[in-house]
């Protein structure tokens, strides 16, 4: 057990705007569900946390953009979101929604609670106002140029280029977002939360006490804070969202990201409205988010500043913020509709979300962005979990019901002196130490985190029983020392049984089918001693009745697999904006040019065979392409959004007619051509299918 006498888990609360998509899944869901579902086979008071985002500026013109009202707009996805969460069998306690009067009523109370303290910044100050649209423009809908590094496509708030804190202000030729246009500066009154006045707090709270926290969650919050903070705006002029309540805010809303954390605990007042105060003011509660890493800064410096100010909350003791999930080797994008829609998933594959929670853990981005891919996801679901772990168990239930006649068989000491016994019991010694060991890594890798990892090791345990069958091969056996048999047999039902076990956090369907097949009545005492005592443990019991045996998973078909690539393949290839995020102008168009001109270029497909990177320069990769003809050297300026690992196997357009270039040192024999995302990220511009190296582009 825990030193904490309870936990609450929170998820972050999705943005009503839209549907849910795999990289949802993989950054917050997934993991807090896995995590919460390990605290509770270990006994641990947990109450699970989530709702619906549905204030903010995306959120009207979301509505405005369907022609509906913001509730009718958030009504609609909500329902869906609430749906597909629960159909892919995501545990929360509750999902609530900041539309709620429990989270209006919160909401309200926290701000007066500041308020009535002091801490809020009165000020009237001249902020950019899109004309056309008619609204103040909340500081994600600005961009401009970045004073800093100059990106063109810097958001009012952060650059997400260099990184750098931005005010609206200090962007250079800002323009809206909402319509393109250059916004106008007008006088509004607004309260500003004073940030900067927790900076010391902060270091000493977050920098100098959280040392252990994931490397990407404390650099990043690092970053900011050495950057320096300041007050930050927490109202907003709107006509949808939670009014201040203040008798002369009229015409004021509390801003999204002030208003939407404090949903958390909206909702465990909802869930709990007797003793909520124990999940969020009890020093002894474990607060725990679960997030992408585009929220880190709101949880883990605005959050937890607000609840200090607060006063009598708890603080998270962990924000284990997961990287960004990436789809074909391309990004994520709700607006070209190149993404995996949860809901679309569960109607494709009925029945198979095990197959989908493995995938995804399986590449958890955790440490860095990761890439899903439908041919990784059949391989992986084809020869792991149909090949490793559900041959497993279903060889060891056909052969008890072939030998035993479905019954568990004796477990035997095997006495004896012969080389083929003594063989068996070195098999079984260093099985056992292999199976406990995975048990104790798992257990380990769970407790911080690592949920690839742990996903990794539970699925050992198959592996190692696997091998124990090959080594000790028991249908062999079966014409001349039953008693081995049986003993090998036992023990592997007690493999299979423990597999079970550990399959409850990460395959949830799959643990089921196992207990359907074992007809234990041992599961229960047998789950509690496993998951506290982190070892192996006795699941099945001497002759009892097995139940009829199951093939757990099934190999994906190559038309499954085909039906989605045709999917995505007919993706635009323009992107427009995206209710979810601001959106980035997209730039003017060079000059027009003659078809003589662009004739002149000699465009081609070529493949990588090994790529390194140049020391003293943080963006050259040096690239050994393939072109068709022989192998050439170019340099390219992507090291910032791809590794050399990631480039080696990939197929590139390069221009194969430039003249060649001396870049340090080095002869650069050619161009890599990008495409540059609005938001400043290059991606690289490739065909659809391999293509023989040396291909013309026409």
């Amino acid at each position: 057990m825990s030193q904490f006498k309870r936990h609450t888990i929170t998820a972050a609360l999705p943005y009503a705007n839209g549907p849910l998509h795999i990289g949802h899944i993989a950054g917050a869901y997934l993991p807090a569900d896995t995590y919460v579902r390990f605290l509770r086979l270990r006994g641990e008071d947990v109450v699970f946390i989530c709702g619906s985002d549905e204030h903010g500026v995306a959120i009207t013109l979301g509505a405005k953009k369907e022609g509906v009202s913001p509730r009718v707009f958030v009504d609609k996805y909500h329902h869906m979101m609430k749906k597909a969460f629960e159909d892919f069998g995501i545990g929360f306690d509750i999902y609530s929604r900041t539309s709620n009067p429990v989270h209006y009523e919160t909401a309200q109370e926290f701000f007066k609670k500041i308020y009535d303290q002091n801490l809020f910044i009165e000020e009237t100050s001249d902020q950019y106002y899109d004309e056309q649209e008619g609204i103040f423009l909340a500081d994600r809908y600005i961009i401009g140029t970045c004073p800093n590094c100059g990106n063109p496509n810097a958001y009012g708030d952060q650059c997400e280029k260099c990184g750098t804190s931005l005010s609206p202000r200090q962007l250079i030729n800002p323009r809206s977002t909402v319509s393109g246009n250059t916004p106008v500066l007008r006088p509004t009154r607004h309260w500003y939360f004073p940030l900067d006045k927790f900076e010391n707090w902060l270091r000493e709270w977050l920098i100098e006490g959280h040392k252990d926290w994931k490397t990407n969650v404390y650099g990043q919050c690092k970053s900011w804070l050495d950057q320096g903070l300041q007050p930050r705006s927490i109202t907003r002029d709107l006509d949808w969202g939670i009014p201040v309540p203040l008798p002369d805010a009229e015409g004021k809303v509390l801003y999204v990201w002030f208003d939407a954390p404090i949903g958390y605990i909206s909702a465990t007042k909802e869930l709990k409205p007797n003793d909520w105060e124990k999940y969020w003011k009890d020093p002894e509660t474990r607060l725990i988010h679960f997030i992408g890493k585009d929220n880190i800064v709101f949880h883990c410096i605005i959050f937890p500043s607000m609840l200090k100010a607060a006063g009598d909350f708890i603080l998270p003791d962990n924000v284990p913020a997961n990287e960004f999930l990436n789809l074909e080797g391309d990004k994520l994008s709700t607006s070209r509709n190149h993404a995996v829609w949860l809901h679309e998933y569960l109607h494709d594959f009925p029945g198979r979300r095990d197959e989908l929670r493995y995938v995804l853990t399986s590449i958890s981005p955790e440490a860095k962005d990761a890439d899903f891919t439908w041919k990784d996801y059949q391989q992986k679901v084809d020869s792991e979990m149909v090949s490793i772990l559900g041959n497993f168990v279903n060889r060891v239930m056909v052969l008890t019901g072939k030998y035993f006649d479905g019954k568990v068989p004796a477990e035997q000491e095997l006495p004896g002196t012969d080389d083929r016994r003594k063989k068996i019991l070195t098999l079984y010694q260093q099985a056992h130490n292999d199976l406990n060991q995975a048990v104790k890594e798992m257990t380990a890798c769970l407790k911080n985190f690592r949920f690839r990892e742990a996903q990794f090791q539970m699925m050992n345990l198959a592996r190692i029983g696997n091998k124990f069958l090959a080594d000790t091969e028991p249908w062999k056996l079966a014409k001349e020392d039953m008693e081995a048999v049986a003993a090998i047999l036992n023990y592997s039902l007690t493999i299979v049984g423990n597999i079970g076990l550990a399959c409850e956090p990460f395959l949830p369907d799959g643990a089921a089918s196992i207990r359907r097949q074992l007809n234990s009545d041992l599961f229960e005492v047998a789950r509690k001693q496993f998951w506290q005592k982190e070892e192996l443990v006795h699941v099945v019991a001497q002759g009892a009745a097995l139940g009829t045996p199951e093939l757990m998973y099934k190999k994906v078909e190559d038309a499954d697999i085909e039906k989605q690539m045709e999917r995505l393949r007919k993706t635009p290839l323009t992107a427009v904006p995206e209710a979810a995020h601001a959106v980035a102008a997209t730039k003017a168009l060079k000059p027009e040019i003659a078809f003589d001109d662009f004739s002149k270029l000699d465009i081609r497909i070529g493949e990588v065979v090994a790529a390194e990177k140049m020391e003293k320069s943080d963006k050259l990769l040096k690239l050994t392409v393939d072109d068709g003809l022989g192998r050439r050297t170019i340099l390219s300026g992507i090291a910032k959004h791809y590794s050399a690992d990631e480039m080696v196997g990939r197929q590139v357009t390069f221009i194969a007619n430039l003249a060649p270039r001396k870049m340090m040192g080095i002869e650069s024999q050619g161009m890599i051509l990008m495409a540059e995302d609005n938001d400043g990220k290059l991606r690289l511009i490739r065909p659809t299918e391999d293509v023989a190296p040396g291909s013309t582009v026409s």
